[in-house]
């Protein structure tokens, strides 16, 4: 393969969500977490990828701000994924200067996918109105925008200005995240670009049509048609007998959180380990295999590695990452 032109994209994806252990355990796991995500900038891997839930009782990552932080204050080249960030879910002037904060630490690495959510007990927990939703995110969209002006500007009937001024011009990378047309035409209405939540073409010409109604220019950053969350090992039978119940941990209770018609790109509907086996959604693969899967996908594949996944033991979790970078990278490059 050749770099650049046919190389897939590589994620390092973290959300801390697992059985319940003692804070002790849970801080251990984040320190790996952000070690992780240094190995990673080291050795080449494009993104590390983070995430918001709130209301759980699985730990999944509340805070992914913070998170983002510790990984961008680690890090150097690497770039940042929220994906998605509850945007309703948060202050708009405290949102848009913890971004900017975040942009001129990470010097325009962190990327943010604004998204809506689907679960009305996360809007619940933080006293904010489901049915709202629309508006909310409307108005936390449209300030972060006018606040990273620099500039002052009207905000709930005040004049307000937000400092500092972020990293990059003429703002932090900002994306609508969504699987229905109100997302797609929100963002094509601010001029933001659009995340669909699936592989979904259809929504993506309706995103352009809107754009050139709106006289706005977007772009469109599309999950491929194929996702899968990846651990890497040298003999996949022995690692799903013994990790694949961490993997269907998580796909599980993701699955629980998503309605019948969502539209989603990673969807599993396993009931037991060989199920989530057979579907292919969370995948272990040698460094071999693992290579073949980026060499059928090509550019626009992905890579997503996940290697504390539902609860994995941190060391496990290492091997799979170092597995990956050493003999796997540096064949996608050949």
């Amino acid at each position: 393969m050749s770099a650049g032109n046919t190389s897939p994209t590589t994620v390092v994806r973290f959300n801390l969500a697992g059985p319940p252990v003692a804070p002790e355990e849970l801080s251990a796991r984040y320190r790996a977490a952000v070690e992780m995500a240094a190995y990673a900038d080291a050795h080449g891997v494009g993104m590390v990828q983070t995430e918001e839930h709130h209301a759980t009782d699985n730990g999944w990552m509340p805070s992914p701000l913070a998170f983002a932080g510790a990984v961008l204050g680690t890090t150097s080249r690497i770039g940042v994924t929220v994906s998605a960030l509850l945007s309703p879910l948060h202050d708009p002037l405290r949102l848009a200067e913890d971004l900017a904060v975040l942009d001129l630490l990470g010097a325009g690495r962190l990327v943010t996918v604004a998204g809506l959510g689907y679960r009305p007990e996360e809007y619940a927990a933080h006293g904010k109105d489901w049915q709202r939703r629309g508006a909310l995110q409307d108005e936390v969209l449209q300030t972060l925008l006018d606040a990273w002006t620099g500039e002052p500007f009207r905000y709930r009937g005040r004049t307000v200005q937000v400092t500092p001024r972020p990293y990059s011009r003429p703002h932090p990378t900002l994306l609508v995240g969504g699987a229905s047309r109100p997302a797609a035409r929100r963002a094509a209405r601010l001029g933001l670009p659009f995340f669909p939540s699936a592989h979904l073409p259809e929504l993506v010409r309706y995103y352009h049509e809107q754009c050139a109604a709106a006289g706005t220019e977007g772009w469109v950053l599309q999950p491929p048609p194929r996702t899968c969350l990846l651990h890497v090992c040298e003999d996949p039978d022995r690692s799903w007998a013994a990790h694949g119940g961490h993997l269907l941990y998580e796909a599980q209770r993701y699955a629980a959180w998503q309605s019948a018609d969502a539209r989603s790109a990673v969807r599993s509907t396993a009931q037991d380990v060989a199920a989530l086996r057979a579907e292919g959604v969370y995948r272990i693969v040698t460094p071999d295999e693992c290579v073949k899967l980026a060499q059928e996908d090509g550019a626009r594949g992905t890579l997503i590695l996940h290697p504390l996944c539902g609860g994995m033991p941190v060391e496990e979790g290492w091997r799979s990452l170092r597995l990956f970078a050493q003999e796997v990278l540096p064949r996608l490059t050949d």
